[in-house]
């Protein structure tokens, strides 16, 4: 969370300097290219990042906490190559983008893994839970792969 929030800080700085620099009033400003790739990267983010705390409690919660953490960490480090790839050129982000895509996904199926774990459990009685944390502490590394 404390990530979260410095991330987040550091996107709106970023957007209130690029706004100082710009001339007019308010978010309407014309013709200003880097304002306009700042404020669209902000905004990008920060619509992600419910969806990236969805995820991330539920892969914590009911599959593994030090993979899920890992992978949260990796995904905060991603968003911001995202923001400064953005701040360049729109193609520069790309990486961070799709980089981005493959973490969330990596979460989501952890949640997934632990949901039918649980089922697996309340109907049948099978637990597989130290097959699944081995699983993605084993996979959690193969993320720092781009």
């Amino acid at each position: 969370t404390l990530c979260f929030f410095s991330s987040t800080a550091f996107f709106a700085s970023k957007l209130e300097h690029e706004s100082k620099h710009c001339n007019g009033k308010g978010f309407q400003r014309l013709g200003s290219s880097a304002f306009d790739r700042v404020y669209t990267a902000n905004q990008n983010c920060g619509h992600a990042y419910p969806t990236f705390l969805a995820v991330l409690w539920c892969a914590g919660l009911l599959c593994s906490q030090a993979p899920a953490a890992f992978a949260g960490l990796m995904y905060l480090f991603v968003r911001q190559k995202y923001f400064v790839g953005y701040l360049g050129e729109r193609t520069q982000s790309t990486p961070g983008y799709l980089f981005g895509k493959r973490i969330i996904l990596f979460l989501f199926l952890m949640s997934v893994a632990g949901i039918l774990n649980y089922y697996l459990i309340f109907f049948f009685g099978s637990d597989f839970e130290i097959h699944i944390k081995t699983i993605t502490s084993a996979i959690s590394p193969l993320l720092l792969i781009p």
